[in-house]
C-alpha cells in the first residue's frame, strides 16, 4: 500500500540544539496515526514540519507520493486543525467554513455544496448563521475541524485539538473524530499528550521522547508489550508498577528475586532471560489481584495506604519493601487504609526490562 505521508531522515535543529534527529516514518493511506509524548518531545514540531509550517534542517517530506519538502503549506494537499480555534470572530460559522474556498476561487455552487456536506457531518446545520462568540467551546472546535474538512484533501493534521475543552466535551468530540475517520477514510495524524485520546483513536501510536520515536505500534501492542521502561511508565493510569531485582538461574530455570520475593519466570510469555543480572519487573495495576495467593500467583504482603474510589472500580495503593504500588478492584469492594493485604499477579501478563531499560 502506498504511504500517504512519508518522512525520510528528517532533522530539525536550532543552532546546536537538535529537536528531531534523523527521523523516518511512513503513514499508510486511511491510517489514523497519533503522535504521543510529554511536552517538549517534538511531536508538534514534527506535525508542523509535515504541514510546512516548520523549517527543517535536512530530510524530505512526501505526501501522496509527491515530494513536498519545499512547497508552501497551501500546496501540500493537507487540512490542519489547531489547538486554538483560530476562527474569524466577525464571520458567521458559514463564512468561517467557506473562507478558504472563497479565497481559492472555487465556484459558488461548489462552495455551498462543500459547506452543506461538512455542516451535516459535524452537526452544525443549526449554527451556520451564528458567530464564534455565540458558540460553546465544543461547537467552536467543530467549526475549526469543519474548516479543514471543507478542503476535501487526503491528509488531515490535528495539533492537540481537544486540549482547551473540559473533560465531558473532550469525550464527546473524541467520539465524533473517531466517527469522522471511519466515515471519511482519510489519513489523519493527530498530536496529543493525552494517552486516553491516543489509545482510543489510533490505528498506530508513535510514542516520542526527546525527538526520538521510542515505539511505533498498535495501541494494544504498546499497552501490553511496551518496548522500554519509558513507554511502560508513560502509558497507563495509574502507571505500571516497577520492581527492581535480579535474575538468577535455578536448575536452568530463570528466577526473579527482589526483597524476599522469588518468582519462577518459566511462564514469562515473551523472550525468556538467558543470563543473570539486574532487571526491572513491570506489572500493570489491573493485572494485580487481591486473591492472587488462591490462584497460586506470587504475592506481595503490604499495608494499604490510600484507596481511590473511581465509581465502577477503585485504585488501592499499598506499601511493599518501602515502595508504593497500586492495583484495581471493583468499586463495591471495601478496603480500609491500614489494612494488611497480600495481592498477587500473573507473571504471564508482566513485563521484564534489562539494565539498559529495553524489554526482554
Amino acid at each position: 500500500m502506498q504511504s500517504a505521508v512519508s518522512i525520510k531522515d528528517l532533522k530539525i535543529a536550532y543552532g546546536d540544539h537538535t529537536v528531531i534527529e534523523k527521523m523516518s516514518i511512513d503513514v499508510a493511506e486511511r491510517e489514523f496515526l497519533v503522535l504521543l509524548g510529554p511536552s517538549g518531545c517534538g511531536k508538534s514540531t514534527l506535525l508542523n514540519a509535515i504541514a510546512g509550517l516548520q523549517d527543517i534542517t535536512s530530510g524530505e517530506t512526501w505526501i501522496s507520493g509527491r515530494n513536498v519538502t519545499w512547497e508552501e503549506p497551501k500546496d501540500r494537499g493537507i487540512g490542519m486543525v489547531f489547538q486554538s480555534y483560530a476562527l474569524y470572530p466577525r464571520m458567521t460559522v458559514k463564512k468561517n467554513l467557506s473562507f478558504g474556498l472563497r479565497v481559492a476561487g472555487l465556484p459558488k455552487a461548489e462552495i455551498e455544496a462543500r459547506v452543506a456536506r461538512t455542516a451535516s457531518l459535524l452537526h452544525l446545520e443549526q449554527l451556520l448563521d451564528r458567530r464564534p462568540a455565540e458558540l460553546s467551546g465544543g461547537q467552536r472546535q467543530r467549526v475549526a475541524i469543519g474548516r479543514a474538512l471543507v478542503r476535501e484533501v487526503d491528509v488531515f493534521l490535528f495539533d492537540e485539538p481537544l486540549s482547551n475543552l473540559d473533560a465531558k466535551l473532550r469525550n464527546e468530540l473524541r467520539v465524533e473524530i473517531k466517527k469522522l475517520h471511519q466515515s471519511l477514510g482519510n489519513t489523519m495524524i493527530y498530536v496529543t499528550h493525552d494517552q486516553v485520546e491516543a489509545l482510543t483513536l489510533a490505528d498506530r501510536i508513535a510514542i516520542m521522547k526527546d525527538g526520538v520515536i521510542q515505539q511505533l505500534a498498535s495501541p494494544s501492542e504498546i499497552y501490553h508489550r511496551p518496548t522500554n521502561l519509558f513507554v511502560a511508565g508513560f502509558i497507563g493510569a495509574p502507571a505500571m508498577n516497577f520492581i527492581e531485582g535480579e535474575i538468577s538461574f535455578k536448575d536452568g530455570t530463570p528466577v526473579f528475586d527482589s526483597n524476599g520475593l522469588s518468582i519462577d519466570l518459566s511462564a514469562y510469555p515473551f523472550i525468556a532471560p538467558t543470563k543473570a543480572g539486574p532487571v526491572t519487573l513491570g506489572v500493570r495495576p489491573e493485572h494485580i489481584a487481591p486473591d492472587g495467593r488462591a490462584k497460586g500467583w506470587p504475592t506481595m504482603s503490604g499495608t494499604v495506604s490510600v484507596v481511590e474510589p473511581m465509581g465502577s472500580d477503585a485504585v488501592v495503593w499499598f506499601d511493599w519493601a518501602e515502595q508504593s504500588f497500586s492495583y484495581r478492584v471493583m468499586g463495591d469492594v471495601h478496603i480500609e487504609p491500614g489494612a494488611t493485604i497480600a495481592p498477587g499477579f500473573d507473571i504471564a501478563k508482566a513485563s521484564l526490562f534489562g539494565a539498559d531499560g529495553a524489554r526482554l
